[in-house]
C-alpha cells in the first residue's frame, strides 16, 4: 500500500503536526510505503523516517510570500491567518500546492491520501483528484476556523462531505462535524489518539520526594487560549510558602503582545515560574517526570496528546473539563489521576466571558490545592493508547 499524507504548516510543530509525524512513523513500522507534503520555510527541518519522501511546499518564497499558514490563530511560530487571506493569496496557495501535489501524486501514485484538518487544502484535493480516496483527520482547529470565519467557507463545505472518510478524535467531535458539514454517519471513524511510549514513560522517582517541592507544568502554546493567565492568577490564590511550588511552562509564544503580558504576571507571581520555551519530546518527557502535577486550564482543544503524554510520565493530571475529552479518557484511561475544572462561559468558540474568569480561577486554584495535598499519584494504564493502534485502524 501507497500513503500520502498531507498538511498544510509544518509537520513537526503543534499538535497536529506530531500526530501527523507519529501516524507516518507507525505506518513505516508497518512496512507501508510513504510520502509526505507539507507547507514548511526553506530553513525548516523535516524529521521524518527513512525512506519516506518529503515534498515541500515552500511559504516565504517567490510562489508563496507570505509566511506558513496556521490553523489556529496564534501559532509557535510566525504564521499567516486564514482570516486575514486575500482571494490573491488563496490563489497563489492552490496554485503552490496542486503543483507539488500534481508531482507527489504522479511519482508516488498513492492508494490513499490523509489529509490533516477538515479545511481548504484538503477540501482542494478533494475536488482536484476526485479518483483518488482521500480521508480527512479533523483536529479541532479546523472545526474553529468554520465556526469563526468565512474564508473560502461554501467551497470547503461543498467537498468535505465528498471524503471517502474523516476520522474524528472522539465522539463528541464527531458530533460537532455533523453539525458544521452534511456527513453520515458510515463515513466517519472515531480513531482517538495515540502518545510515544518509548519517550513518555516514567524513569524515576519524582524530585519532590527529595526536596518537598512541588513541581507544576504546562506544555502547549503561551496564551490565555491555553488558560496560562488564569493559570498564573489561580496560583496567587493558593496559600503555600514560596519556596513549596515552582511553575514550568513548556512552549513557545502565539501572540508576542499577550506573551509579554503573560511574562509580567509571571514576574508578579508569588511561586517561581520557569519558561522553558520550545522543547524536543524527550526534553519534554524528562520535565514530565520532573513535575508532579500537569495542568492545562485551556479554552478549547480536541484531543491534547500533553495529557496522554503527562499521565505516561507518572503526573497527576488538573485540566479544564472540556466536551467529548473526559469521556474519552474515562473509556481509555479509567484509573487516570485527573481533576476536572468547569470551564468559564464562553462568547464564540475559544474566548472566555471576562466577567467568568475569577470564579473559573478560582475553581483552578481550588483542583490545584486538592492535587497538592493528595500524597501519591495513583497509577494508571495508558497501554491502550498508541500511535500503532491508529495507524492499523487507518489501514484498515
Amino acid at each position: 500500500m501507497r500513503v500520502l499524507s498531507v498538511t498544510a504548516q509544518k509537520p513537526c510543530s503543534t499538535g497536529s503536526g506530531v500526530y501527523l509525524t507519529e501516524v507516518v512513523r507507525s505506518l513505516a513500522k508497518m512496512g507501508v510505503s510513504q510520502a509526505v507534503v507539507a507547507g514548511v520555510t526553506r530553513e525548516d527541518r523535516v524529521d521524518m523516517p527513512e525512506g519516506v519522501t518529503v515534498y515541500p511546499v515552500y511559504f516565504s518564497s517567490e510562489k508563496l510570500p507570505y509566511p506558513v499558514v496556521g490553523m489556529s490563530d496564534e501559532m509557535p511560530y510566525t504564521s499567516t491567518r486564514y482570516r486575514d487571506m486575500t482571494e490573491e493569496m488563496a490563489g497563489q496557495f492552490k496554485a503552490a500546492f496542486l503543483e507539488v501535489l500534481d508531482a507527489a501524486i504522479e511519482k508516488e501514485n498513492p492508494d490513499i491520501i490523509l489529509c490533516h484538518h477538515l479545511y481548504y487544502l484538503t477540501a482542494l484535493i478533494r475536488a482536484h483528484y476526485p479518483a483518488k480516496k482521500v480521508y480527512g483527520f479533523c483536529h479541532n482547529t479546523d472545526l474553529r476556523q468554520m465556526e469563526s470565519i468565512l474564508f473560502e467557507r461554501n467551497f470547503i463545505r461543498q467537498e468535505i462531505p465528498k471524503l471517502d472518510r474523516i476520522f474524528a478524535l472522539q465522539e463528541a467531535q464527531k458530533e460537532k462535524i455533523k453539525k458544521i458539514y452534511p456527513i453520515s454517519e458510515k463515513q466517519m471513524t472515531v480513531i482517538g489518539t495515540g502518545y510515544n511510549s518509548e519517550v513518555f514513560k516514567k524513569t524515576g522517582i519524582k524530585l519532590s520526594r527529595k526536596d518537598g517541592k512541588i513541581r507544576m507544568i504546562f506544555a502547549g502554546k503561551i496564551t490565555q487560549k491555553k488558560g496560562v493567565k488564569s493559570l498564573l492568577r489561580a496560583l496567587n490564590l493558593l496559600d503555600y510558602e514560596k519556596e513549596k511550588i515552582q511553575l514550568i511552562l513548556a512552549g513557545g509564544a502565539g501572540n508576542l503582545v499577550e506573551y509579554e503580558e503573560i511574562k509580567e504576571l509571571a514576574d508578579g507571581c508569588r511561586y517561581p515560574v520557569v519558561f522553558a520555551g520550545c522543547v524536543t519530546q524527550s526534553r519534554l518527557a524528562e520535565l514530565y517526570n520532573d513535575c508532579d502535577i500537569f495542568v492545562l486550564p485551556s479554552m478549547y482543544e480536541g484531543l491534547p496528546l500533553t495529557v496522554i503524554e503527562s499521565l505516561a510520565c507518572g503526573d497527576r493530571v488538573v485540566m479544564t473539563k472540556l466536551e467529548g475529552i473526559a469521556e474519552w479518557l474515562a473509556d481509555m484511561v479509567p484509573d487516570a489521576d485527573i481533576r476536572y475544572v468547569l470551564p468559564p462561559g464562553m462568547k464564540g468558540t475559544d474566548e472566555p466571558l471576562e466577567e467568568e474568569l475569577p470564579a473559573f480561577e478560582s475553581r483552578l486554584a481550588e483542583a490545584l490545592r486538592e492535587a497538592i495535598e493528595e500524597k501519591d499519584t495513583k497509577e494508571c494504564d495508558v497501554s491502550r493508547i498508541s500511535w500503532q493502534k491508529i495507524a492499523r485502524e487507518v489501514i484498515r
